[in-house]
């Protein structure tokens, strides 16, 4: 279409189980390199049986980045096009001429040589009936000149050449991701407690850390780690302040800090009022302390935000039937029928297969026809 080179490249280890849905899916590729960094069952082979060009390299101590690195290093100089991508991710079939659209009408765009990222839609996870759940925007198609992976974990790609930077949304191209359960993040806190000492002003690595002390349940050390985050002078993006501020709140919930909690969200909704997350948030800690009006309050006032964020990570209990769940059981408790009505039915709608949401429709439906009755 375009004449452009484009390349698939992945770091792997022991994905055989992967292998042919990911080969099918990454297809459209002029060509596909991988480097297997200790695989011990039959990725390999499976690999070059379906055309993939395979190194082998040992990468220690362990690093994301140098690993990202060795397997960039070993595309052709002469490709025009880099998409990296996991062997747990799967391309929606004609991402290529997507990407190729995007590319050539940017380049007809800007007559002055510059270096091109991507962006594209992806999917980090699935619901059962396959839709989307946590869902943002992807950065890991680039030129092939001048780039450079850093961190040793949560690695990004950077450009360090001479050239304006220039980022092309690619509408249309969509990755799917299907995580392998059975492997464990156990190298993600100490290669993030690492990075965030290699660079303790970076403050995406610091966001990093602390959430993945949220992760580990180590309430006290996220909380600690996203203050040192929130107090950076280049921590500026609202939106992963927002995020930061909804960890600590939920921190504070964990350890019996109620009104630290409650503080702490109020924060996250002004730093962030465009997003529902905070508010959907806040309003399902406000349902397990049985505060019906602020759970009311705070998933209406989500449901008046109809566009997800274009920039930051959307969590799919914002966009699903939940608001509206929380808005007719808060509106049930607090005797307001006709409104718990009206909600349940949404939610019912948006998720008609759920037993839970049509149990509860059934329950306010008897209650607005007792209350009709005057019983």
């Amino acid at each position: 279409m375009n004449n452009l080179k484009i390349c698939v490249y992945a770091i792997c280890k022991n994905e055989e189980a992967f292998a042919d849905r990911w080969m099918d899916s990454m297809s459209e590729a002029d060509l596909v390199v991988v480097t297997d960094t200790g695989s011990e069952d039959g990725t390999v082979e499976k690999l070059k049986e379906r055309g993939a060009i395979v190194y082998i390299d040992q990468i220690i101590p362990w690093r994301f980045d140098v690993a990202r690195n060795v397997s960039l290093d070993h595309v052709p100089a002469d490709v025009n096009i880099c998409v990296c991508t996991d062997l747990d991710e799967i391309f929606e079939p004609g991402w290529r001429e997507k990407l190729e659209t995007a590319w050539s009408n940017n380049k007809e765009q800007v007559q002055e040589p510059v270096a091109r990222t991507g962006r594209y839609l992806y999917n980090w996870s699935l619901k059962a009936d396959g839709t989307p759940d946590v869902q943002f925007n992807y950065f890991k198609v680039h030129e092939r000149s001048g780039f450079r992976w850093k961190c040793p974990v949560h690695e990004y790609i950077q450009y360090e050449g001479d050239l304006r930077l220039e980022t092309i949304y690619i509408k249309g191209m969509i990755l799917n991701h299907y995580p392998d359960f059975s492997k464990t993040r156990g190298s993600y806190l100490p290669l993030l407690e690492l990075a965030v000492k290699e660079a303790p002003m970076d403050e995406r690595m610091q966001y990093y850390l602390g959430r993945e002390y949220m992760y580990k349940s180590q309430w006290q050390n996220c909380i600690g780690a996203l203050t040192n985050y929130l107090s950076l002078p280049t921590a500026v993006w609202n939106e992963e302040r927002c995020a930061a501020m909804r960890w600590i709140a939920r921190s504070c919930m964990k350890l019996g800090r109620k009104k630290e909690a409650y503080s702490w969200y109020y924060k996250a909704i002004a730093e962030a009022p465009h997003m529902r997350d905070p508010f959907i948030e806040f309003s399902q800690m406000c349902y397990v302390l049985g505060d019906w009006p602020m759970t009311f309050f705070l998933a209406g006032e989500a449901l008046k935000i109809k566009e997800k964020s274009s920039t930051y990570v959307n969590m799919g209990y914002a966009w699903d039937h939940t608001p509206d769940d929380l808005c007719a059981i808060s509106a049930y408790n607090m005797n307001m029928p006709e409104r718990a009505l009206e909600h349940a039915r949404q939610a019912v709608k948006l998720t008609p297969n759920d037993q839970r949401l049509k149990n509860n429709l059934n329950i306010i439906e008897r209650a607005v026809k007792s209350s009709n009755a005057g019983i």
